[in-house]
């Protein structure tokens, strides 16, 4: 019976792990639009609500972060 719940947890585990990477890869970086390669600050992405989506994905990177800590320390004591 604990073999099946480890291996649930490590299952879970996983899925949290690469849900983490994606998060973070699809946030945009603190210093976009700074530079003179990003280009200026009144691009179309920041009109269009990108900062929104932004406040999402930091908010989610923050509840899958909790998640895969819980996970991880769950794990540690099977």
């Amino acid at each position: 019976m604990m073999e099946i719940v480890k291996y649930v947890v490590i299952g879970l585990e996983v899925l949290t792990s690469i849900a983490l990477i994606i998060i973070i890869l699809m946030q945009s970086g603190k210093e976009s639009g700074l530079g003179a390669i990003s280009g200026n600050s009144d691009s179309y992405m920041n009109k269009s609500g990108s900062g929104d989506l932004n406040k999402k994905l930091a908010s989610a990177t923050k509840w899958v972060a909790v998640a895969w800590i819980l996970l991880t320390l769950t794990l540690s004591l099977i």
